[in-house]
C-alpha cells in the first residue's frame, strides 16, 4: 500500500478541502478522473476542473452548509469531526458517536457519491473501536486503501482523546471484483501475508494541525506492487 498517498488523502479530508488541485500539489492523483471537466459535465456539474463538489471533507467539517465551490471560505454547517472528538471526551459511553458522509441533499452536487458512508466510534474501557459501513467496495483496489485510511483515522481520534486504538470493523454493502482485475486478484491470492508493520503516531493535540510527518511506519515488508486500472 502507498502510505503517503493514503495519508495525504485522509489529511485532505480532515482539512475539509474538496479541491483536487491541492492533492495534485502533493503528487496524489487518485481523484483526477472524477475531477476532470468532461467527467464533471457528465454528472451535470458546472464546476471548474478540480472542484469535486461537497464530498467527504465538506461533509466531515461543514455538514448542512450550502456548497459554494472550492474558493469559498466555509464557516457554517456541523463540524462532525470535532463533534466526534467532543463526544468521546465528554460522553464516551454514547451510542451516537457517528461521522456520516452520506448527505442526500448534496448527492447530486458531488462528483462521486460517498462509497465509505459512515463510521461509528465506540469506547470500551481504555480502548477505542470503530465500525465503518461502506455501501460499495472494489475489493482489490479500493477496500485495502479504505482499511488503511480508517485505521489511521482511528489512531488519530485515539491520540486526540487519549484512548488506545483496538478494532476496526468493516461492513460492506456491495463487495465486488471487476472482471478486468481478475487475473491480478488470483495472483494476489497466492501470496502469503507478511508480518504486520508498526505504526508510530506523534503526540498530536489538535485535529486542525496534523502533518504527515507525525506518522511513521516501521518494519514494513511487501511483495512487488500489483497494478490495475481504477474503474470509474
Amino acid at each position: 500500500m502507498g502510505l503517503k498517498t493514503i495519508l495525504r488523502e485522509l489529511l485532505w479530508f480532515i482539512s475539509g478541502s474538496t479541491n483536487n488541485k491541492e492533492l495534485q500539489k502533493k503528487k496524489v492523483y487518485i481523484w483526477d478522473q472524477n475531477a476532470d471537466k468532461k467527467y464533471l459535465q457528465s454528472r451535470n456539474l458546472d464546476y471548474e476542473e478540480g472542484d469535486l463538489g461537497p464530498i467527504y471533507g465538506f461533509q466531515w467539517r461543514h455538514f448542512g452548509d450550502t456548497y459554494r465551490g472550492i474558493h469559498h471560505k466555509y464557516e457554517g454547517g456541523i463540524d462532525q469531526l470535532q463533534y466526534v472528538i467532543d463526544m468521546i471526551k465528554n460522553e464516551p459511553t454514547s451510542r451516537r458517536i457517528i461521522l456520516n458522509s452520506w448527505n442526500p441533499c448534496d448527492i447530486d452536487k458531488m462528483s462521486l457519491p460517498p462509497c465509505h458512508v459512515m463510521v461509528q466510534f465506540y469506547i470500551d474501557g481504555e480502548y477505542i473501536d470503530a465500525q465503518l459501513y461502506q455501501r460499495s467496495g472494489d475489493m482489490f483496489l479500493g477496500v485495502p486503501f479504505n482499511i488503511v485510511s480508517y485505521s489511521l483515522l482511528l489512531h488519530i481520534i485515539g491520540k486526540l482523546t487519549n484512548y488506545i486504538p483496538r478494532y476496526l470493523h468493516h461492513v460492506l454493502g456491495d463487495a465486488h471484483i471487476y472482471k478486468s482485475h481478475e487475473k491480478v486478484v488470483k495472483e494476489q491470492l497466492q501470496r502469503v501475508p507478511m508480518k504486520s508493520p508498526d505504526l508510530i503516531v506523534s503526540n498530536i493535540s489538535d485535529i486542525n494541525h496534523i502533518d504527515e510527518d507525525d506518522f511513521i511506519i516501521s518494519n514494513y515488508e511487501s511483495y512487488q506492487q500489483l497494478k490495475v486500472d481504477m474503474i470509474v
